[in-house]
């Protein structure tokens, strides 16, 4: 088992309240930092609602998109312009209608062979190094204010799967997965637990009665990349009633 560290949990009524309060955190580390932003996104279904609600002029007007950077958690290998590209989504549902080009940071994957994605992890570290300013990551600068953050029906999270060996990666910020533990079964590129962790928030969003039993383990503390991933600042979750475990007491 391992420890629960700073987790807290916020019940949500739905999928719809659960991207308000998503969207509501996003703001606030935003309004947070004067300066330069960055907010790491997640793919999967969990955070489509949230995007969407970026996009509507009630929100986007909030986000000075200017002094915003995107990155991303992880990446499926296959083109920008693949439906199952996650920041292709991200892009389709808000990004391209509100954030500058030069601020939307994908991984890139059409740069080698998609048997081996570890060129894509290579130029991404690059690009998240320079970006940071520094080879080696310092606690008290976090690289993120925000990383959004999915959990797969085995407990992964980012493509972080159980029993792989990048979940023990502490030197390489990013890395390149050749085969997926759930579908879809493409190389995927990752970003590794010690970088998702250089955030001052972490935030996980999981909603569905799909989830319960995954989330029942992990609520647990049973050893799943999901509770494995730690952040240097808080780690927030919110879950809908749908998915919450019936003997979870907060």
């Amino acid at each position: 088992m391992v420890s629960n560290d700073n987790r807290h949990v916020i019940a949500v009524a739905d999928p719809t309240a659960m991207a308000t309060a998503a969207a509501e955190r996003v703001i606030a580390r935003i309004s947070e930092n004067p300066g330069r932003v960055a907010i790491c996104l997640t793919g999967g279904s969990s955070p489509r609602q949230l995007y969407q609600l970026l996009a509507t002029e009630a929100w986007r007007s909030r986000i000075p998109w200017e002094r915003v950077h995107w990155f991303i958690g992880d990446e499926r290998f296959v083109p920008a312009d693949d439906p199952l590209n996650n920041m292709g989504v991200a892009r389709k549902l808000f990004l391209d209608q509100c954030a500058p080009t030069a601020n939307t940071h994908p991984i890139p994957t059409a740069v080698a062979d998609p048997a081996d994605p570890d060129r894509g992890a290579a130029l991404y570290e690059g690009e998240l190094k320079s970006f940071y300013g520094a080879d080696a990551l310092d606690a008290a600068r976090p690289l993120f204010d925000l990383v959004l953050m999915g959990v797969g029906p085995d407990g992964h999270t980012a493509s972080l799967f159980p029993g792989y060996p990048a979940l023990d990666e502490t030197k390489r910020w990013v890395v390149g997965v050749p085969k997926a533990n759930v579908e879809p079964f493409v190389p995927r590129v990752t970003l590794t637990l010690p970088t998702l962790a250089s955030c001052r928030e972490m935030l996980f969003e999981v909603a569905g009665a799909d989830k319960r039993a995954i989330l029942t383990r992990i609520f647990a503390g049973e050893n799943l990349p999901a509770n494995r991933a730690r952040s240097t600042g808080e780690k927030v979750w919110l879950v809908d009633q749908s998915a919450l475990p019936e003997n979870f007491r907060g």
